[in-house]
């Protein structure tokens, strides 16, 4: 071979090197898993069919994703309410370092510019992102007036409230999803606030033309009444179309993705949240009222996601997370008098609580080839977690500010071996005056009670549930998961021991570094 053929034959072979090497580098960023969550509102632990033996709700769609994933049987949101829930699952930052109680009607965002989210994370590594459903996690409104100019009475007291008169209605919305990280947005930002209209990235799809006075749309709930507050509509406005239109709009982003790029989809279901207004056809389909049939409607709107994944092609390549934000509603206490059904499990509490019911939450995992199929996880986690540990499965970089009370579960999710247990300290808390920390298989409370309520006396007669006198409380959680035994006075040290952890991870500004 001549020198000049072995020179050519040189440099085609070094051209060929770096086409493949190209190709292969090319072919691991477009095979990051798509990412999608769907995350159920006031929807409890015992509302999910397969963790209750005696449910009277059917979840087929639900029970096929835990089967062919892992289900987690401690996992916590941040918060017993909604806001904050999504903000931390959204941040990987415990929703108390920020604020307690969720945002208003027209109330500011949550966020803070520095904060870093998890979809401005997953955009470094390429992924296109969307919002699709509810925020309620606030926006900059352009106020023309800054104060509310009208009053209404609704729950027996009169409350100022926006009027049409008083936003510039056709400015762009910001501080929304668009300026958190989303690519696209598509919702009716929360389905009981106004204002009641559909809005796409930043602007109102239509304006708002007319007032919504205090439970008076034109269709009866189902269940309980419309807890919608009062404000600025679109004309005609019909919360039933809701859960169908977000549906239908998450299927078409959907299939409008490359499939040569990643994604990530946060799917936030106004459902099974008040008001209780499953679709007709859902009617008398679970045997635990509209509540009940609306939960059937909220297992069907996830069931045609993962359809328009697979049908796609996209659901071997696709993480699914499913979870809730908080514990279900205080309607449930009656629904378990009356049906048999008890959606907070064998859990204490509701909504709003620190009790174990206001916070521990669903929790499914799929991943296909990566997650062992029906697999199930005792390990104790907090939807903080997921920012976290999706970083890590993406190779997304932490910074030292992002994600400060976030753990990385992976080791979990693949079944490799690790220091159990996982989290050195959970916080839970929903309102500022009480606090519960869990370790190990400890919770302490600093309260006399984890509830927000009292409990009806009807339901501790079904129940057996009694009241404690103690300043405090301690529960072992792996022997008295539904916290009837309380500890306080056998384990004085312990309470010590707690008390101090509580306090040295409110006064610190992360848990993990």
């Amino acid at each position: 071979m001549s020198k000049e053929n072995s020179i050519k034959t040189l440099v085609t072979s070094i051209l060929l090197v770096a086409v493949l090497a190209f190709t292969n580098c090319s072919k691991v960023e477009h095979n990051q898993p798509n990412i999608v969550i769907i995350y159920a509102d006031d929807m409890g632990y015992g509302d999910l069919n397969c963790q209750n033996p005696d449910s009277k709700i059917p979840t087929p769609n639900l029970d096929k994703l835990a089967s062919e994933g892992m289900r987690f049987t401690d996992a916590h949101s941040s918060s017993g309410i909604c806001s904050p829930s999504r903000f931390a699952l959204l941040t990987g930052s415990y929703h108390w370092r920020r604020q307690h109680g969720i945002v208003g009607p027209f109330g500011k965002p949550f966020f803070k510019d520095s904060d870093i989210t998890l979809p401005q994370l997953l955009k470094t590594k390429g992924y296109n992102t969307a919002c699709i459903g509810k925020w309620h996690l606030g926006w900059d409104w352009d106020f023309i007036n800054k104060k509310p100019s009208s009053s209404r009475n609704y729950w027996g007291n009169d409350h100022k409230m926006y009027d049409l008169k008083d936003i510039n209605w056709e400015a762009p919305i910001t501080g929304g999803p668009l300026d958190r990280g989303f690519d696209y947005y598509y919702g009716d930002g929360t389905i009981n606030f106004p204002p009641f209209a559909w809005i796409e990235n930043d602007r109102f799809v239509e304006i708002p033309n007319d007032i919504f006075e205090f439970n008076q749309f034109e269709r009866k709930v189902k269940e309980a009444g419309w807890d919608s507050r009062p404000g600025p509509k679109v004309k005609g406005w019909d919360p039933y179309k809701v859960l169908p239109t977000l549906t239908k709009k998450t299927i078409e982003w959907i299939n409008r993705q490359d499939e040569n790029k990643p994604f990530f989809l946060y799917f936030a279901m106004p459902s099974p949240h008040s008001p209780i207004i499953p679709n007709d056809e859902f009617d008398g389909k679970s045997q635990a009222g509209g509540y009940g049939d609306f939960m059937v409607q909220t297992d069907w709107v996830a069931g045609q996601v993962l359809k328009a994944l697979k049908e796609k092609g996209m659901e071997d390549n696709t993480i699914v997370i499913f979870s809730a934000d908080n514990g279900t509603e205080s309607y449930a206490w009656e629904r378990a008098e009356k049906y048999g059904h008890f959606s907070m499990g064998d859990f204490r509490g509701l909504k709003r609580d620190v009790w174990e019911g206001g916070h521990h939450v669903p929790f499914i995992i799929k991943w296909p080839s990566k997650i062992k199929a029906g697999s199930v996880s005792k390990e104790l986690i907090s939807q903080v977690d997921i920012m976290a540990t999706l970083a890590s499965i993406t190779g997304a970089d932490l910074t030292e500010k992002a994600a400060p009370d976030s753990y990385n579960f992976l080791s979990v999710l693949k079944g490799e071996k690790y220091k159990s247990p996982l989290r050195e300290t959970t916080i839970h808390n929903t309102y500022e005056s009480k606090w519960g920390v869990r370790k190990g298989d400890w919770l302490y409370i600093n309260s006399s009670s984890g509830g927000h309520r009292e409990m009806p006396e009807s339901f501790k007669n079904l129940t057996g549930y009694a009241d404690f006198n103690t300043k405090g409380l301690l529960f072992n959680m792996k022997d008295d998961p539904e916290q009837r035994v309380n500890l306080y006075e056998k384990y004085p040290e312990k309470i010590i021991e707690m008390d101090k952890l509580l306090q040295e991870n409110r006064k610190k500004g992360y848990s993990i570094r």
